[in-house]
């Protein structure tokens, strides 16, 4: 591990106090031995520079899915004071609200195994790439609704059921959302790309249920063995980005402003209390909340093209639960034995609340929240549980993904798209994508095991382990 680092139990690593000039907290991160041998210089920087921004309470976190990003370390978790604190877009990155969300159906592995139509027909359904443009058509006006109600809009327009609102985190919007601190560049992209993909990461992915870690969870989830699911991953497309790239400039101005001494430029931020914080605050809710309904319509025409192909009810395919990364809420926590109002940023990161948590749908109360750790094109994805360890020690957070150990211009030199498809195809799993770049960028090979970052939080405590779910078809952005 890196010099000054110092292990403070397993897989639980502190970097001190001085470690980087001006830190007022430790920083903790959660690692295993075998994943430290990727872990980046830049990245424990990261995390002790965010150490030193005003407000900050506890700790400066960051899960084992740990690497480098942009000003925060993908894979962070900070909270602020909300009285004394401040916002960061660093915090929260471009893709506000990239999240993942998980589709159950009555289907089992042989009703789809080797069914290319399937893929081919999600594939040519859901808009995918980057640009991609929606045949669902929303308005100008709709997209006021669509920043301030999120999935709530989704559902009252005709993309879903009132339980799928029940299984999202936040109900799938954020109250505080404010149309108005959208610019109106942010806007005219939102507009053409409500249900569509995107590109990166993001993807489409038809999975089985293959082995089941604990199956009282697994049954309130409403998993079984065996079971086809479909995941769903991707944000809030260019108007989310927008958001990020319009406020940073606000932002940068305002670190003068308020006389807000920062290690790195990325790190640009005001008080949460400020009209620039307050700004920022309310169009990242509303590129959140653009997510979540993004996400909705994206499971609304997935479950059309199951229902169609395989005569099945839409209503037989219930959401098991949609969790939001890249975002920045008002939470309460205990501190010190009193709880207390913060803002939590958590970039590359998921939350993973306990049982009892006050945001839970009185059905999942007794076990705590569904965490969905997607892995990487050809490997598990998991289910865990919140617990009340993540509670008391990480605000209520765990990881994320697997994370990034191959940039994308190194994966390009190294790999090849075609044989990437033809190696998964001979593994039973079919690969679309518009380019064999978007493939390349995110092969296997480029991520962290997804097996041992889950097993590292598992082991922490701060999610448990529910199930395994293996991919059978994969739709890239």
């Amino acid at each position: 591990m890196l010099e000054g680092v110092k292990q403070i139990g397993v897989n639980e690593w502190e970097v001190p106090i001085g470690y980087v000039a001006g830190m007022r907290v430790p920083g903790r991160f959660f690692l295993s031995e075998s994943l430290g041998k990727t872990l980046e210089p830049g990245a424990v920087q990261q995390l002790a520079n965010v150490a030193t921004l005003p407000g900050i309470v506890k700790n400066s976190l960051a899960m084992p899915d740990i690497h480098w990003g942009y000003g925060f370390p993908i894979g962070g978790v900070a909270a602020f004071s909300v009285d004394e604190g401040i916002i960061s877009p660093g915090g929260v990155g471009f893709d506000i609200n990239c999240g993942v969300r998980l589709l159950s159906t009555p289907l089992q592995y042989k009703d789809v195994t080797g069914r290319r139509d399937l893929i081919d027909e999600l594939f040519r359904t859901v808009p995918t790439g980057v640009g991609a443009k929606s045949a669902l058509k929303v308005s100008q006006q709709a997209l006021e609704s669509m920043v301030v109600k999120g999935a709530q809009w989704a559902v009252k327009a005709g993309y879903g059921v009132e339980r799928d609102l029940m299984r999202c985190e936040e109900g799938g919007f954020m109250k505080t959302a404010d149309s108005h601190a959208l610019s109106a560049k942010a806007k005219q992209r939102g507009v053409p790309q409500g249900g569509t993909l995107g590109s990166g990461n993001h993807f489409l992915e038809v999975q089985v249920v293959h082995e089941i870690f604990d199956p009282a969870a697994a049954k309130t989830f409403g998993l079984t063995l065996g079971q086809v699911c479909c995941m769903i991953h991707c944000g809030s497309r260019g108007l989310g980005h927008q958001v990020c790239t319009d406020h940073l400039k606000a932002l940068e101005s305002a670190t003068r402003k308020y006389q807000i001494a920062i290690p790195d430029r990325q790190l640009a931020c005001a008080p949460l209390t400020s009209p620039e914080g307050m700004a920022y605050f309310g169009a990242m809710a509303a590129a959140a909340n653009y997510a979540w309904a993004n996400r909705q319509m994206i499971t609304h025409t997935t479950r059309q093209v199951l229902a169609k192909m395989f005569r099945i009810d839409y209503e037989e395919m219930p959401l098991i639960y949609d969790v939001a990364h890249n975002v920045a809420k008002i939470e309460e926590h205990v501190l010190e034995g009193k709880r207390m109002k913060v803002c939590v940023h958590r970039k590359g990161a998921t939350r993973s609340f306990g049982p009892g948590s006050a945001d839970l749908p009185t059905d999942l109360e007794s076990i705590g929240q569904p965490v969905i750790i997607p892995g990487s094109m050809g490997t598990s994805s998991f289910i865990l549980r919140g617990t009340q360890i993540a509670m008391d020690r990480t605000f209520g957070s765990t990881c994320h993904g697997a994370g990034r150990i191959m940039s994308r211009t190194q994966a390009k030199k190294k790999l090849r798209g075609k044989e990437i498809v033809a190696n998964l195809l001979k593994e039973g799993i079919i690969v679309r994508a518009h380019s064999d770049n978007a493939i390349t960028d995110e092969a296997p090979d480029v991520y962290k095991s997804s097996d041992e970052v889950v097993n590292v939080v598992h082991e922490v405590g701060i999610s448990k382990l529910v199930a395994r779910l293996s991919p059978i078809g994969v739709i890239k952005g």
